[in-house]
């Protein structure tokens, strides 16, 4: 409901029977199906704020370049070994999403491929999902406004607090080589944990 203030997963119960029929279409998937969280996300040369030390009374400073380039950053996890994969571009349309779904498609040959994702125009126009259909992979919509079910979208918070929160970068590409570098370099099991898939009650196990 628009305006309420409330949290707009908690309340649809179109949402929780959505949830429902996931976790079901992927313990009815048949063997050699590798299902992953798909997400994207903007990468700003302006850093996010965030809590900082300071000195009491006064206002941490964050020095900025004045330019605020742009890159959006694609990426998936596994949901059972927390493999990652990246790719870098300038935009976010559709053509941007058809080109990491080779990218996905190559890493995980032989084996069937469901990703899971949010709706962005990107991932359902329909060049999108007729290559996804031509690469033999599944698209597994996740309810609309509930980027807490994803795990890539945890795991950008993560790299986001990490690497890119109160700092300046020199440019751009270096912003996004160290985003990319921090969160490739974690162990499976980190991005695992990080993504949130390895709580007690993640929900596509409960």
């Amino acid at each position: 409901m628009s305006g309420s203030g409330r949290d707009p997963c908690s309340i649809p119960i179109r949402s929780a029977t959505k949830k429902r029929r996931i976790r079901r279409a992927i313990r009815g998937l048949p063997p050699r199906w590798v299902t992953l969280f798909e997400d994207e996300t903007d990468l700003r040369l302006f850093p996010p704020l965030r809590a900082a030390r300071g000195r009491r009374g006064r206002a941490v400073e964050v020095p900025t370049s004045g330019f605020n380039a742009r890159r959006v950053a694609f990426g998936t996890i596994d949901i059972d070994t927390g493999h990652r994969l990246f790719l870098v571009r300038r935009r976010r349309k559709g053509e941007d999403s058809r080109a990491f779904l080779p990218v996905i498609r190559s890493h995980d040959r032989g084996w069937h491929v469901a990703p899971l994702l949010d709706e962005d125009p990107g991932h359902t126009a329909a060049g999108s999902q007729e290559l996804a259909a031509e690469l033999g992979i599944r698209l597994i919509w996740l309810p609309k406004r509930c980027p807490e079910l994803n795990g890539m979208d945890h795991l950008w918070g993560h790299g986001k607090d990490h690497v890119c929160a109160d700092r300046q970068y020199a440019g751009i590409d270096e912003e996004v080589d160290r985003s990319v570098g921090f969160l490739g370099g974690l162990s499976n099991r980190e991005a695992l944990r990080q993504a949130g898939i390895l709580s007690e009650d993640f929900w596509l196990r409960v």
